[in-house]
């Protein structure tokens, strides 16, 4: 019975080790499935966690089938008690075999997982920066993203362009990690871990994502009322693609002058207070630079769409889509609502 019994756990724990090897593949094929899907990463340091993940999940599973085929084993083995049988089982107040083991083991495998997870951590923070390193400023404010470039000299908002990098000859993106105010966290699963930007306290990240697309993610730290509308959207894109993006972010505001009635109300209500538009007076840097806002795809950080219709009810009055967002209601006529409108939809 023993060894029926042993066999039957050793089958066991292949069969979950088993399950465990092929339903890894089948997770990362579910690429494009979901932008933030955690198995399908597309950046180094992302495969590092994701197969750190995986080994982990397969030495708890390792763990919990023995347990658990010892449990079943012992249940089934001693279940039912004879009638007759009024003696009492061998009475074992210690055995130094079965501390060793119960002690050892436990160590080893905390000992194993521990240098596992150093050795990612290491060669995640510790990786070198090679030539070509794309260097962005990432500044969390309640309740969106502020990106700098400081190699091309201009700032922009809530999505952030990366390019492309390659196996062969990496061009990873460096991130630099502040807090204007509270602490906030930055997470893009298919690209990276999370990591976190507290005030005062510089943090740094990289990520080299290998294909295009828009990669989607969370501020994953809860940091006020709109905390679960700070999204992230990091558009990867081929060299040419980024370089005609910089190019184009590098210019200063081009003003239509059928819409120069709105750029002088835009002044004359304080906004150029808050927000930058670059090529005019507005140099105000609370709020998220517009000089190329209808170049984005969203409007507030990922809260809605960027079209006419949103932007105006978002000038309008922001806690619409945003309750307790920090920018204030303007007090603006309906005329004056269509002029400031009309002006922010003309900066691309």
């Amino acid at each position: 019975m023993l060894r029926e019994a042993l066999r039957f756990k050793r089958l066991y724990l292949a069969g979950a080790v088993l399950l465990t090897i092929l339903a890894t593949p089948l997770f990362a094929q579910s690429n494009g499935v979901s932008p933030t899907n955690i198995f399908a990463p597309d950046s180094t340091p992302a495969h590092s966690i994701f197969r750190l993940s995986i080994f982990e999940l397969e030495v708890e599973g390792a763990i919990f089938v023995v347990v658990f085929s010892l449990l079943a084993y012992a249940v089934t083995k001693f279940r039912q008690r004879r009638k007759d049988d009024d003696t009492e089982p061998p009475q074992v107040y210690g055995s130094n075999q079965m501390e060793i083991a119960w002690t050892v083991l436990p160590v080893l495998i905390v000992v194993v997982l521990f240098l596992t997870t150093a050795q990612v951590i290491h060669r995640v923070q510790d990786a070198r920066r090679p030539a070509g390193t794309t260097e962005v400023t990432v500044v969390a404010h309640q309740f969106w993203w502020e990106y700098r470039y400081p190699q091309y000299g201009f700032v922009t908002a809530n999505e952030l362009h990366v390019p492309v990098s390659d196996l062969q000859t990496p061009t990873p993106t460096y991130l630099g990690l502040l807090s204007a105010d509270v602490d906030h966290s930055f997470w893009v699963p298919r690209l990276a871990g999370k990591t976190d930007l507290i005030p005062n306290h510089p943090n740094t990240m990289w990520i080299d994502p290998q294909e295009t697309g828009i990669f989607l993610g969370q501020c994953s730290q809860y940091c006020g009322t709109q905390h679960a509308k700070m999204l992230q959207r990091v558009y990867v894109q081929t060299k040419d693609d980024f370089d005609k993006w910089v190019h184009a972010q590098q210019q200063p505001a081009v003003v239509d002058p059928s819409v120069a009635a709105g750029g002088a109300l835009f002044i004359a209500k304080a906004c150029f207070a808050c927000h930058t538009v670059r090529g005019t007076p507005a140099m105000g840097v609370v709020g998220p630079d517009l000089t190329h806002l209808m170049s984005r795809d969203t409007i507030g950080s990922g809260a809605v769409p960027n079209t006419p219709e949103n932007l105006r009810n978002w000038v309008h009055d922001p806690a619409i889509f945003k309750p307790g967002t920090l920018m204030p209601k303007p007090d603006l006529t309906d005329a004056e609502l269509a002029q400031i409108t009309a002006y922010l939809s003309t900066l691309r």
